[in-house]
């Protein structure tokens, strides 16, 4: 049975533009790969309906899954925006992780007072491969800071992301993902069901989706 809220999710960022889905015309990712999604969920921040909700499941599933944190850290840039919202909700300090140290003035990673934090909930709002999102996990682990999982908007479900959260021994929980995206992609004919075969195999087998021999 398909949670609710993840379904919602899907349809809300299918409705505004921040995921799309062209099987027929792929997309082309930084890394390469011919993809036939593109998302980016910071499209949510300008619709606050679908802001609040978002912000509201987060802080739900961090309550259920984890319980309270002593901060609330995100991963730069995209979660910083619902990372701070949902500090503010939940009342906790909040900082966030850059994927680098800067190359100047304090040379930080870690942007924000971490002085009295002894553990954290990160927050990211898309997972791939999950490898730039568990760089802010080892930034916080270097710092002394207890990481007691991460909570992301959306997750691909690729099996190398659940390899890599698993050696790095940090729970991930994912509001929606990928498989009820098409689930619902297809309930309010988003793509054509024909569209289905395509999808599917390209979350098998990103890398090669697409290419023609």
């Amino acid at each position: 049975m398909i949670d609710e809220a993840a379904s919602n999710i899907a349809e809300f960022l299918l409705q505004i533009k921040a995921i799309k889905l062209n099987p027929d015309s792929p997309f082309i990712w930084a890394s390469g790969w011919n993809s036939p999604i593109y998302c980016d969920n910071r499209i949510a921040l300008s619709h606050p309906r679908i802001r609040t909700y978002i912000r509201q499941e987060l802080v739900k599933a961090i309550e259920r899954n984890y319980g309270r944190p002593d901060a609330i850290a995100a991963v730069a840039t995209g979660a910083i925006a619902q990372g701070a919202l949902v500090a503010e909700s939940m009342g906790l300090p909040f900082v966030y992780v850059r994927p680098e140290p800067k190359q100047h003035g304090a040379r930080n990673q870690i942007e924000g007072d971490i002085s009295q934090i002894r553990s954290a909930i990160v927050i990211e709002d898309l997972v791939s491969t999950g490898k730039s999102s568990l760089k802010a996990v080892e930034a916080l682990r270097a710092a002394n800071i207890i990481v007691k999982g991460m909570v992301c908007v959306f997750n691909y479900g690729f099996h190398t992301a659940k390899e890599n959260f698993k050696n790095a021994q940090c729970p991930l929980y994912s509001l929606s993902n990928y498989d009820v995206l098409i689930q619902k992609a297809i309930e309010i004919k988003y793509v054509d069901a024909h569209h289905l075969k395509s999808l599917q195999a390209w979350r098998k087998d990103p890398e090669k989706w697409g290419i023609t021999k």
